[in-house]
């Protein structure tokens, strides 16, 4: 990073991951588990951005379920600066909160916004892009998005309409399309000029608290009511009671939809295509998918993925397995899921995978709690 450029990171860190039960669990959630290594998904997050931020200038905003959790794991990473929120409300009110604690101290910063489950799998192209990205949104008013080009019609992801060049591969934003039907995501990966939404963004501090300020007008005094009770005896106090009066909603809809409808060239909303290895591992699916293509050794030459002690297989393909400590013996079938732990078993097809939070809603209905 360029050493005139003041740069701080924002960990977004709230969320159940609940298309990861049973592994995850509400005080368990996907970033803190070590879906694909040793280290767990926020660890990772904090790892790649070492030679951008300052470990003093990384934040991160999570949940009480998630917060010590955290504080275990990111033990180098300054305590105060990992918000609790006290109710959940999208990832707006996150960002937001976090671009008016920034702006009070240095409203030039550039804040780069990162979730805490992605995987990134060539880090030097990471670092290039979003060194990249911080400069141009250090220029002017501008919002930078990474942009993902699609390999399917997946309707789980956010898309970007991108228009006119700019320079150096920059392409204006026309405007975001928050998860198609199947119909619309298989027109937007043939028009090729489509991006997924990788959920990474860089913008200066009062860029982002000015575009609150403006899209977000009865959310946004509550957000700059909290940021002035920082570092103050009153600030749990403020957090608790004004948080929970902010809208639930995202990022996309609250800033960047009504942003781009401005029109390309007045919206200052820009993408850079990014090629670095992204995966936001949203599905059992997908961690089968991703470990697939890193070739781990948990591979047999079936495409099956057995993170277990032992397995026996026999006419069975495409399978993913974790039962760690158990023996597993497979037969006759495929493109399963089979997880077990804690003492719950889900059983799943990976065409299926996306539909597992389902599961945990109707658990929840039913006073399960236990089990989630």
């Amino acid at each position: 990073m360029s050493s005139n450029l003041d740069f701080r990171a924002v960990i977004l860190a709230g969320g159940s991951g609940t298309r990861f039960w049973p592994r995850s669990r509400r005080s368990r959630a996907k970033q803190v588990l070590p879906l694909d290594g040793e280290r767990s998904m926020i660890q990772r997050t904090v790892d790649r951005l070492q030679g951008l931020a300052h470990e003093e200038d990384i934040w991160v905003i999570t949940n009480d379920l998630l917060a010590e959790t955290i504080e275990e794991q990111l033990t180098t990473l300054n305590c105060s600066k990992i918000l609790r929120e006290p109710v959940a409300r999208n990832t707006a009110p996150a960002a937001g909160l976090l671009a008016f604690l920034i702006e009070r101290e240095s409203p030039d910063a550039v804040i780069g916004m990162f979730p805490a489950d992605h995987v990134i799998g060539d880090v030097e192209a990471f670092q290039r892009v979003i060194r990249q990205g911080t400069a141009l949104a250090a220029a002017a008013e501008n919002m930078v998005v990474l942009g993902i080009r699609p390999t399917r019609a997946e309707t789980g992801y956010g898309y970007i309409d991108t228009g006119s060049a700019v320079n150096d591969g920059v392409l204006r934003v026309h405007r975001f399309t928050e998860k198609p039907n199947e119909e619309r995501a298989t027109e937007f990966l043939a028009r090729g000029n489509y991006f997924w939404n990788s959920g990474i963004f860089l913008w200066r501090a009062k860029t982002l608290a000015n575009a609150m300020r403006e899209h977000l007008p009865e959310t946004a005094p509550h957000l700059e009511k909290i940021a002035a009770a920082y570092g103050t005896e009153q600030f749990k106090r403020v957090f608790a009671e004004c948080y929970p009066l902010c809208e639930d909603i995202s990022l996309d809809y609250a800033i960047l939809e009504p942003r781009s409808a401005k029109g390309e060239h007045k919206s200052n909303l820009f993408c850079i295509p990014a090629e670095f290895g992204w995966n936001d591992l949203g599905s059992w699916a997908a961690l089968y998918e991703h470990r697939m293509r890193a070739g781990d050794d948990v591979c047999d030459s079936a495409a099956n993925v057995l993170e277990c002690d032992s397995a026996l297989v026999q006419n069975a393909q495409r399978n993913y397995v974790y039962a760690p400590g158990r023996f597993v013996a497979l037969s006759g079938v495929d493109d399963l899921v089979v997880v077990e732990a804690d003492g719950v078993l889900l059983v799943t097809t990976r065409a299926h995978s996306q539909e597992v939070g389902k599961l945990v809603k109707e658990l929840q209905q039913r006073g399960s709690d236990h089990l989630i």
